[in-house]
């Protein structure tokens, strides 16, 4: 291990030390690499970059950041287009590295933005979930007002059981609150209709099992069913599905906010008039860009794990790098491995009954 690793772990008042996979993402090295000068110099992190030391070197150089990012080499990288069986065998990958950072306690989180399949198999084998947790969740954020909504799982489990949706549900909550300063997230279940009762047999069964743990510690405050044409309304601060549909949801979401921004591009270069007209927006619609661009967000949240995961957008650049650095180095702070032991905790102690409802069948 890198000596200046050791020596950024001995001072307590630092703030946590974030592992970044240097070789995880379509523009890695190079603009991983200039993100994390970014972060450190303007949000005042900390970090480690790892990967392999020759191509790493005489970037940090270039930036001329070679006392500010120490370098932990790893011989493999992922490819984007290699998926849990690949970073479940290679050991010596960037990712693997990183993770054994994180058990060895010499850094507190890893961001990657490499390939999901990649980063969620391998971080899940290598760091275990928390005692409790059935399976992680994967968690990014919808660009609603006034706060961000939660939307999970966004992909880590295609199959899921009633009692992992409820574990979501605190998964979610504890992110919302630390991540975004929702003090009391609002949650809901994404389903075909609103009213209660429908939906498959999994919707129904995890909102009666939600339903009924609402009043109990840790308190949920759930508002029942939500449908896809409320996912950017604001209705709830986490929505909770399992990862197959959350990520067809997800994945509609982008396809239509593209879309719709093309068409926007299109009316306002179709004459002169109108090119004239759209120079009065200019600042409204660089807010409006900005506010559904992915590197605003940092990226997704693996939760449940014993460490702190963020996956940033495979296509980020120095900013999305840097604003993963910072969703991850907040996360921390903010200590939400102990939030989401504390949530599922209160799950476990649920009457038996429940569980034996959400997993029966009819």
């Amino acid at each position: 291990m890198s000596s200046a690793v050791t020596a950024q772990r001995s001072s307590s008042a630092q703030p946590p030390l974030i592992a970044v996979d240097a070789m995880g993402g379509d523009h890695a090295p190079g603009e991983v690499v200039a993100g994390a000068v970014r972060a450190v110099r303007e949000h005042g992190l900390r970090l480690v970059l790892v990967g392999r030391t020759p191509e790493l070197t005489p970037l940090v150089a270039a930036e001329g950041a070679a006392r500010e990012l120490p370098i932990v080499h790893a011989e493999e990288a992922l490819a984007m287009h290699e998926g849990a069986l690949a970073a479940w065998r290679r050991a010596r990958s960037s990712v693997a590295v990183c993770c054994k950072l994180i058990r060895q306690g010499t850094a507190a989180a890893l961001v990657s933005a490499g390939s999901t399949g990649g980063v969620v198999s391998a971080s899940t084998v290598r760091l275990r979930t928390l005692p409790g947790v059935l399976r992680p969740a994967l968690a990014l954020v919808l660009p609603t007002r006034p706060k961000p909504t939660v939307l999970l799982d966004a992909g880590a489990n295609a199959d899921a059981k009633p009692e992992m949706l409820v574990q979501f549900a605190h998964l979610g909550a504890a992110y919302a609150r630390i991540g975004h300063g929702v003090a009391e997230p609002r949650v809901g279940i994404l389903t075909i209709g609103s009213e209660p009762g429908k939906g498959n047999r999994l919707a129904r069964r995890a909102a009666e099992l939600l339903s009924a743990h609402a009043s109990e510690e840790p308190r949920l405050d759930f508002r029942g069913n939500i449908e896809g044409h409320d996912l950017l309304a604001g209705l709830v601060d986490v929505v909770v599905t399992d990862g197959f549909t959350g990520n067809v949801a997800l994945k509609s979401v982008e396809g239509a906010v593209s879309f719709a921004f093309e068409e926007i591009r299109a009316a306002l270069t179709s004459s002169p008039l109108a090119r004239f007209g759209a120079l009065f927006q200019r600042r409204a619609l660089r807010e409006l860009r900005a506010r559904f661009d992915s590197e605003s967000y940092g990226g997704a949240v693996l939760l449940g794990l014993n460490g702190t995961v963020v996956i940033a957008h495979g296509a980020s650049r120095a900013q999305g790098v840097a604003q993963a650095c910072v969703l991850a180095n907040n996360l921390v702070l903010g200590r939400i491995t102990d939030q989401v032991r504390r949530g599922v905790a209160g799950v476990s102690r649920a009457p038996s009954w429940l569980h034996r409802l959400g997993s029966s069948e009819e």
